[in-house]
């Protein structure tokens, strides 16, 4: 099928494969939710019939039809007897699914997708302050001491502060008990930790700046403050993320 055929028909033009995946249904549903995330399949229409797809991208039927069924786990389409794969409001999508999310942050310049994440993470990450604040142990709450301290004397290594960064929030995390909340957040967070658009600037102004919100939540769970240990935590991952984020944000949106 020459390029102005593939055009005509709707079928997607091959991916640029310097070598053929090892696992193609992946590769195939990676494509696939890339294109239906950026609107090449808008949601309410129908992705090219199965020989397209098979001819589009060199792969058996066998392999479009396993991407399919990856696609329709991740909510991204429907399946429907007479009507062909049709492709599904965004509101059914699994924002969890690290395809999903990963191509919906790649897209999205106004960077709605981040703040959702964050305020997502803000409220989980409160609730466990709270609660960590009621169940944090002397040991814990020496861990929590060391870090903050260690993390002030590397304001200049990013690298190794943000690593004791993650352990302090995950510190908090496992204390409260929580593993739903924690497993949900350590998913999000995984997902976009090395995203530029999420990591921001790094410079040692915005560290020293990111401690002193550590060391309140540290201070109020050190003192059994659960309601302050909350607000502590929403405060600074709310001002952490205003700083490294790029252009204006949503108020209304992140004051939530």
């Amino acid at each position: 099928m020459t390029a102005s055929q593939q055009a005509t028909s709707g079928a997607p033009a091959p991916p640029a494969w310097v070598r053929r995946p090892a696992n193609l249904a992946r590769a195939l549903t990676t494509e696939l939710v890339g294109r239906i995330v950026r609107g090449v399949y808008p949601p309410g229409t129908s992705l090219p019939a199965e020989p397209g797809l098979c001819a589009a991208f060199g792969v058996s039927r066998t392999v479009v039809r396993e991407a399919v069924k990856l696609l329709q786990e991740k909510g991204l389409v429907q399946v429907r007897q007479g009507a062909g794969t049709m492709v599904t409001p965004p509101t059914q999508w699994n924002m969890l699914d690290e395809l999903v999310l990963g191509a919906s942050i790649e897209e999205d310049e106004s960077l709605a997708i981040l703040d959702d994440l964050v305020v997502t993470r803000r409220l989980l990450e409160s609730d466990m302050a709270n609660l960590a604040a009621q169940l944090a142990t002397d040991e814990v709450i020496d861990r929590l001491r060391t870090l903050v301290d260690e993390m002030d004397a590397l304001v200049d290594d990013h690298v190794t502060y943000e690593a004791h960064d993650r352990t302090f929030h995950d510190t908090i995390m496992q204390t409260s008990r929580n593993r739903i909340a924690r497993a949900v957040v350590r998913s999000l967070e995984s997902q976009v930790i090395n995203t530029a658009r999420y990591v921001g600037k790094t410079e040692r102004a915005l560290c020293v700046a990111s401690n002193q919100g550590h060391r309140r939540v540290y201070e109020r769970i050190a003192a059994h403050d659960p309601r302050g240990a909350a607000e502590a935590m929403f405060t600074h991952i709310t001002e952490a993320w205003l700083v490294r984020r790029t252009g204006p944000a949503d108020p209304v949106r992140l004051r939530r």
